[in-house]
């Protein structure tokens, strides 16, 4: 397949996109269908659209594209020529983190702050990811992530 040809108008008509959003790259996928990564969000073959700044993780393996997504969602796509669709889809991934800083808590472990966005827009909230072993729901453990959190927004004006 040549990297210049274009993704089928029945496919790019087929797309919900949002206004100005566009097509940046697009691969085949192994059961038909296509992944198309736009300037806003990656659809998948089915036509799920994943907007970029809900994407937590994103990687290549020789299982294919895997997304995991903010709440817990994954989705795993094989794709014979890749392309260029693991580097967009890292890159505007990549692109909404406005922070991403691990802050240790006092006598145990840590929680990593993670401030995200809309491509081209406002934050739109913050993550707090605690370190493996520690207990989300205990409210002191909290307390000390919400009061790390308050320092980071503070000291970086977010």
């Amino acid at each position: 397949m040549s990297i210049f040809r274009r993704l089928p108008a029945d496919v790019r008509k087929s797309l919900t996109t949002e206004p100005g959003e566009r097509v940046l790259t697009f691969a085949p996928g192994q059961a038909g269908g296509f992944l198309v990564a736009t300037n806003l969000a990656l659809y998948l073959p089915d036509g799920t659209r994943v907007p970029y700044e809900t994407i937590d993780r994103a990687s290549w393996s020789e299982e294919g594209l895997i997304v995991t997504t903010m709440d817990g969602g994954s989705y795993v796509e094989r794709i014979d020529e890749p392309r260029m669709l693991p580097e967009t889809v890292r890159e505007r991934v990549n692109a909404t983190i406005v922070v991403n800083k691990h802050v240790k808590l006092p006598g145990r472990g840590g929680v990593r702050l993670v401030a995200r966005r809309r491509p081209g827009g406002e934050v739109l909230g913050w993550t707090l990811v605690f370190d493996e072993g520690l207990d989300p729901e205990d409210p002191g453990l909290r307390a000390q992530a919400e009061q790390a959190l308050e320092g980071v927004r503070r000291s970086m004006g977010v």
